[in-house]
């Protein structure tokens, strides 16, 4: 299994630059080998790809001997990247065609590969990097025994803080399907964060609605400000970082209430809602659905369920959960503004509470029902 470890980097004035080259030179190679492609396309119908040596890497350093000075394999993890949006434009439904990288608007980072010990992790003094040499950065967790560092991506947030992505590989131990006693269903609550099938619901902060007067104020100042000036850069940098402190306090709770969950319980099941789409402004509750960040605290929950040997399972989203009773399997059609699920057989249990059972109850059976197939 992988699993990535984020710590946060202090470099040198001369680190920092080395890193903002490679960041400019990483979008530089993309964005150069992506016009190869359309030119050759466009031309005689050809198709480059990345093993194509008079296109490669090679050909752009004889071109542009400036390359030299960046990590040479983070300009390849460059051009894989693109070849992969390529592979995923003709194979992935919904991937769009592959797009120059904008020098203002693109996300600054690049990825590096471990190659006998080029990455490593320096106890007490930071992280090793390709020519950048130990940068020093806070290592707040040590990788385990056993785990192998494939490879680390750099990054610089819009507050101008550095981070390194460092990414493990390692063998995880299952617990067999057939032994599960400890499950748990989730169903997503608008107002809040779920409400799981043993009736208790998260109480879902707002930290965007919470920050958003202070937010507010900080923007109105930098419309007063002359744009491109010393005191805009600076008020721009103010705002960044009131977005960071938001971001951080989203993840904080997420994080802290995935890991409860995961160290809980055996079998997590959820359903596979497509977040994107309940926040468009035909729903009328966008700002609440993206500010709970459900869509992260499912990732969360799956890779620190895999890390443990647990499952994570996840139920169509069509299965009708709300409107099927979970004790005598009947179902009746509720309004959005029912809250109360009342039935025949005389259950009258909340309507989120009734969903939360039945994901539970309908994905142990898919859990079981894979687990016979296998063996």
């Amino acid at each position: 299994m992988n699993k990535a470890i984020k710590y946060r980097l202090y470099p040198t004035k001369e680190q920092a630059e080395y890193f903002l080259k490679c960041f400019g030179c990483c979008r530089f190679v993309y964005n150069q080998a992506l016009n190869w492609r359309i030119m050759a396309y466009n031309a005689d119908r050809t198709h480059l790809n990345y093993n194509d040596t008079a296109y490669g890497l090679t050909a752009l350093k004889r071109i542009y001997p400036w390359l030299k000075e960046a990590d040479s394999i983070a300009l390849q993890q460059s051009l894989r990247h693109l070849d992969t949006a390529f592979s995923n434009f003709f194979k992935v439904k919904g991937s769009g065609y592959p797009k120059y990288k904008s020098r203002k608007h693109n996300r600054r980072s690049y990825t590096t590969i471990n190659q006998n010990g080029t990455v490593a992790i320096i106890e007490g003094k930071g992280i090793k990097l390709p020519k950048a040499g130990i940068v020093k950065s806070h290592i707040h967790r040590i990788p385990e025994p056993g785990w192998n560092i494939k490879s680390t991506t750099i990054s610089m947030d819009s507050d101008g803080k550095f981070y390194a992505s460092v990414l493990y590989e390692y063998e995880s131990n299952v617990i067999p399907a057939a032994i599960i006693d400890n499950a748990i269903g989730l169903d997503y609550k608008s107002n809040g964060l779920y409400m799981d099938s043993n009736g208790n619901s998260h109480t879902g902060h707002k930290y965007y609605r919470a920050g958003q007067a202070k937010l507010a104020k900080a923007q109105r100042r930098l419309k007063n400000k002359s744009i491109g000036s010393s005191n805009y850069k600076k008020q721009q940098l103010k705002i960044f970082k009131i977005h960071r402190h938001i971001s951080n306090q989203r993840l904080d709770d997420l994080h802290k209430t995935s890991t409860e969950i995961a160290n809980r319980y055996d079998v997590v099941c959820v359903e596979s809602l497509n977040m994107r789409a309940m926040s468009n402004k035909g729903f009328g509750n966008g700002k609440a659905t993206m500010d709970n960040g459900y869509g992260m605290f499912l990732n969360m929950l799956q890779y620190k369920l895999n890390d443990r040997g647990k499952y994570f399972v996840k139920v169509d989203k069509w299965y009708p959960s709300t409107q099927t009773c979970c004790s005598c399997g009947c179902t009746h059609k509720l309004g959005l503004n029912e809250r109360i699920f009342n039935c025949g057989c005389g259950l009258t249990i909340d309507r989120d509470l009734n969903a939360a059972i039945n994901i539970r109850n309908e994905g142990l059976k898919l859990l079981y029902e894979q687990y016979q197939n296998v063996g």
